[in-house]
């Protein structure tokens, strides 16, 4: 038991206990009976009875995958299914009658006897849990087979069921089942019993499959795609069984790890847990528990078992998708091969002259964990130490540790602040090597240099982290680390510590604008004051506009005072004062990026709304009845749409923006538009190409956000305008649809339960009030550029003109003069369609916008056979056309470092 007030290690040495093989000493100083004592302070009291898997989740992912893909298998490739059959017909037509007979009957009796057989022995080791998960996804399978069977029969395509269906051998008229009744249950049974992780039952049970697929297809009572339908069945039903109802908990407890101590020569006393100090990754670190003898020095025990290796693993999944083989650990690794992996490194750490804890023991703790037994190393770790305690010869001391490792070329993968343990000597000892890498590779050494370097900087600063290095490892060794030296490099605990410290920077800089927005208010206040009587002369304004710019100038100030570097930066600034030809460029590890992943999912959505929209068009008298010179004009306007968008765009901006690369990223947003809802994904586009064009990112946001703002506003007054012109200001006929209604409502909802609750509403409040004070300088800079603010609303006058001219372009491409409608009523149309697909959750607004400008032309008097072709032929022109262009220019953009 763990003395309180005390470091464990202090109890050792006591003669009088060491001396007496059948006493120990407890807390209280008392000597107890060893016979009695097995305490284990710390450890789990109360360990839940069940466990969900990741990797049955996993598996029952998969499982459902499988299915899906061998449906759609059977539905489309019909021809391919049809000769299968008749191959395996063929082939399975020349067995013998007498192997056919034997194999029938075996399988039969032992499809029967393996299962029970199983149980039996399941039983009789008090294992009768697992017997009732078998039970359980046995039920659950049939009742998936029974449906299957219905669904195939009575509502599937007819392909499916020619791929899983056959006549009956007996009855030429009936059809054999789709999915085997008897062998799914089974499959799922055993599965869930766990008999595919016994060697000799897997084996039985391979067999008995294999036996009765064969006699069952030589019979002809099924066929191969059935066969392979009924095992993914009985599989996946298995495994999702297990995922939603747990899996039995075999994790040891601490008298387990006890007595597995005694089995290897130890005879402990008592044990007590340490808790991790990283909850993220202790599931990769283990169990340790420290363990004191009946003689001789204490130990220091680490247990794994198979839910700790479960733990993170869709992260580790994630990590080894996306970065590329070398940067990534082996995320599912078996409990021999992390006992073989540990054991590894720790000799050879060992004997590469580094201070490592000494490995003297392992052992299985049952089927399901694994002990590794050191000597016990004490101390504290670098995460708690205090600061004045960490001492340029302690950094140097890790530093010559991993240069010892690297030696060796091995990696370590974890050098994080509780890695790093420091004796009651000061000497410095690695540990928590389980993740490190034998024979590792240059990068990997490289990524272990900058993940120390962070490490350390985040404890001394980067000119004391950078300075250790350099003095133990040389110039060159830490210039070569910089091109790793980047977040994705460094281990989950150091990203977030990161992000933390982004975080508080921000708001350093947040509070700065603040306290000089508030400083200059009274001024501007108390001028507003004198010059509200009277009109100003030339002088009295340039004198307020020199007040703007101080003001401006002050708020510019503050940024620039509270801006501070992040812990990267500085260390790459502290290595280039050295190495000033240093590469700096970050290397390329990961394997997927997210915004490539992104742009595949988007680009396989917009080509799901094409085609659905493309599906139901009749192009035969589309095309024939086209006026193409109307056609030409509407594509026109619809091309010029882009530069009215750019000019809109960089009317609000201050700051010199290429205009050519401007007009790109507005093409670049029609890609963007048809996976995200319109007002999203435009505002989002333009925002990360103002922060990449140097404007910084508040003012970013700022700028985008004043051209929605005076956008809107032109779109309220043009509607009323053109509506008062065609005589239906209130427009009755275009009345918001459910959803959006539905989604107003939504948005009051949020809107109220933000303003109730306060933490919710100090959150939004501070937020808007920093955001407004960039906002407000950045409006003070618009105004004092006419040329600016008439460009910005030029371009969103024209921008609408663009559509509207588009709009009424296609409408005369189908019509003539008996059908021609008002420009005016043409205006009232595309705004009232253009406001409902803004607020439509849809991408591009598709079904809300098509519908509203439909029923809008119709409203105004265009005959139903003349709207739908020229709303087709807008949307076409506006929406679905531009979107390869879009791709084209988001790639280029993306290339360029634009987006």
């Amino acid at each position: 038991m763990k003395q309180q007030g005390a470091h464990p290690e202090d109890t050792e040495g006591t003669p009088d206990a060491s001396s007496r093989p059948d006493t120990a000493e407890g807390p209280d100083g008392a000597h107890r009976d060893v016979a009695h004592i097995d305490e284990v302070e710390g450890d789990e009291p109360l360990l839940p009875a069940r466990v969900h898997r990741p990797s049955d989740l996993m598996r029952l992912v998969g499982g459902v995958l499988a299915v899906v893909v061998l449906l759609a298998i059977a539905a489309f490739a019909h021809g391919t299914t049809s000769g299968l059959e008749q191959d395996i017909n063929k082939g399975t037509g020349q067995a013998p009658d007498l192997l056919i007979k034997i194999a029938g009957l075996a399988s039969s009796i032992a499809i029967l006897l393996v299962p029970v057989a199983f149980a039996i022995e399941r039983l009789i080791k008090r294992d009768g849990l697992r017997i009732a998960d078998g039970v359980l996804a046995a039920v659950l399978a049939h009742g998936v087979t029974l449906a299957t069977d219905l669904w195939v029969a009575r509502a599937a395509p007819d392909s499916i069921q020619d791929a899983l269906t056959q006549p009956s051998p007996g009855d030429i008229h009936a059809l054999t089942d789709p999915v085997h009744g008897y062998l799914a249950p089974v499959i799922a049974y055993m599965t869930a019993v766990g008999m595919s992780r016994r060697p000799r039952w897997r084996a039985v049970l391979w067999v008995v499959l294999l036996l009765d697929a064969f006699s069952m297809l030589v019979t002809g009572y099924t066929t191969p795609f059935s066969i392979i339908l009924t095992v993914l069945i009985g599989w996946t039903v298995a495994y999702g069984t297990l995922y939603a109802v747990g899996s039995p908990n075999v994790r040891p407890t601490g008298r387990t790890l006890m007595a597995g101590l005694r089995t290897v020569g130890f005879r402990p006393v008592t044990a007590s847990r340490e808790e991790a100090a990283d909850a993220a990754e202790s599931g990769d670190r283990g169990r340790r528990y420290f363990v004191t003898l009946e003689d001789g020095p204490p130990l220091d025990v680490t247990v794994v078992d198979r839910e700790q290796q479960a733990q993170g693993f869709f992260y580790r999944a994630w990590r080894n998708l996306a970065l590329r083989g070398f940067a990534t650990r082996r995320s599912l690794q078996s409990l021999r091969q992390a006992l073989e992996q540990e054991a590894l490194l720790a000799y050879a750490a060992i004997a590469a002259g580094a201070n490592a804890p000494k490995l003297i023991a392992t052992s299985e703790l049952g089927p399901d964990a694994v002990m590794l037994v050191y000597e016990h190393t004490g101390g504290h770790t670098l995460d708690s130490l205090a600061d004045e305690e960490i001492t340029d010869d302690l950094l140097r001391d890790t530093w010559h540790q991993v240069k010892a490792l690297q030696s060796r070329r091995i990696a370590h993968r974890r050098l994080v602040g509780d890695a790093i343990l420091v004796d009651r000597s000061g000497t410095v000892i690695l540990t928590d090597l389980r993740g490190g890498e034998i024979a590792a590779g240059d990068l990997l050494l490289r990524m272990d240099v900058s993940q120390l370097l962070v490490t350390l900087g985040l404890r001394v600063g980067a000119e004391r982290a950078v300075a250790s290095a350099l003095s133990v490892l040389g110039p060159d060794a830490v210039a070569d680390c910089l091109p790793m030296l980047q977040p994705i490099a460094l281990s989950r605990s150091t990203r977030a510590t990161l992000r933390r410290l982004a975080r508080e920077r921000a708001e350093r800089e947040r509070e700065a604008v603040l306290e000089a927005s508030r400083h200059s208010r009274p001024a501007r206040a108390h001028d507003a004051d004198d010059s509200r009587p009277a009109v100003l002369d030339k002088a009295g304004k340039k004198a307020v506009r020199a007040e703007q710019r101080a003001e401006k100038r002050a708020i510019d100030e503050a940024i620039e005072e509270a801006r501070e570097e992040d812990l990267l930066s500085q260390i790459r600034h502290e290595v280039l004062r050295i190495r000033p030809q240093a590469p700096v460029e970050p290397a390329r590890l990961e394997r997927v990026r997210p915004r490539t992943l992104i742009s595949l999912i988007a680009g396989a959505i917009g080509a799901y709304f094409l085609l659905t929209q493309l599906t139901h068009i009749e192009f035969g008298p589309l095309i024939s009845n086209a006026e193409w010179g109307w056609v030409a004009a509407a594509m026109l306007f619809s091309a010029l749409s882009y530069v009215a968008a750019a000019m809109a765009l960089l009317g609000f901006v201050p700051e010199r923006v290429p205009f050519l690369r401007t007009v790109a990223a507005q093409v670049a947003g029609s890609f963007v538009k048809i996976v995200a809802p319109a007002a999203v994904g435009g505002v989002a586009l333009n925002t990360r190409f103002l922060q990449r064009a140097g404007v910084r990112p508040g003012l970013a946001v700022a700028s985008v956000g004043a051209s929605q703002l005076f956008g809107l506003g032109c779109h309220i007054l043009m509607l009323l305008a053109f509506g008062y012109l065609t005589g239906t200001e209130k427009t009755p006929s275009l009345s918001p649809s459910r959803t959006v209604i539905g989604g107003l409502l939504t948005v009051a909802v949020l809107v109220l339960v933000v303003t109730s609750v306060p933490f919710l509403r100090k959150f939004v409040v501070t937020r808007v009030r920093s955001l407004f004070a960039g906002v407000v300088p950045r409006m003070l800079d618009v105004l004092q550029r006419p040329q600016k603010l008439i460009t910005g609303i030029g371009g969103m006058l024209l921008l609408t003109a663009c559509f509207v001219m588009c709009l009424d372009a296609s409408v005369r491409a189908f019509g003539d003069e008996s059908t021609s409608v008002s420009i005016a009523s043409v205006a009232v149309v595309f705004l009232a369609g253009n406001a409902l697909g803004s607020a439509a959750p849809t991408p591009g607004g598709v079904g809300a916008v098509e519908a509203t400008l439909t029923v809008g032309l119709i409203a105004v008097g265009l005959p139903s056979e003349v709207a739908a072709p020229a709303v087709l032929l807008f949307r076409l022109l506006t929406l679905w056309l531009p979107v390869l262009p879009g791709w084209l220019a988001f790639n280029h953009l993306t290339r360029k470092a634009a987006l």
